[in-house]
């Protein structure tokens, strides 16, 4: 099936509570993104996410961490697209050392994963279904 990847860092923008810790919301909207990307490569047209079916949040996200996102869909209806996605954090910061180090995490740490579902209309479908 296709899969999309995108990696993004968090900003002190993107903390939400006390700690820099980042709400999980945000790990949703990068699922959301790579939603959009997938239905647009696999019918030519942004879709709408109608749902989540399942989420589960692992692990905390801090400002300054890089998060790794993936999603793939995993089953094909007629307009519906069923999609599993994880998130992981790749990078973190290492403000004990000074406020610029960072290491690159040997084991990513998965911190969310979630599966949902898209809806293609048939008329905005481009692509034959395969």
């Amino acid at each position: 099936m296709k899969k999309s990847l995108i990696r993004v860092r968090m900003s002190s923008s993107d903390a939400h509570y006390g700690g820099n810790l980042v709400d999980g919301a945000k790990m949703l909207q990068l699922f959301g993104d790579i939603a959009t990307e997938l239905n647009i490569i696999h019918d030519g047209d942004e879709g709408l996410f109608v749902g989540y079916e399942k989420i589960e949040f692992l692990a905390p996200v801090y400002a300054g961490d890089y998060i790794e996102a993936e999603g793939e869909i995993i089953k094909v209806g007629n307009t519906s697209r069923k999609m599993s996605f994880e998130a992981r954090k790749v990078i973190r910061p290492l403000p004990n050392i000074n406020d610029s180090a960072a290491e690159l995490i040997e084991s990513p740490i998965i911190v969310c994963r979630a599966t949902g579902t898209c809806v293609v209309p048939k008329d905005k479908q481009r692509y034959e279904v395969s």
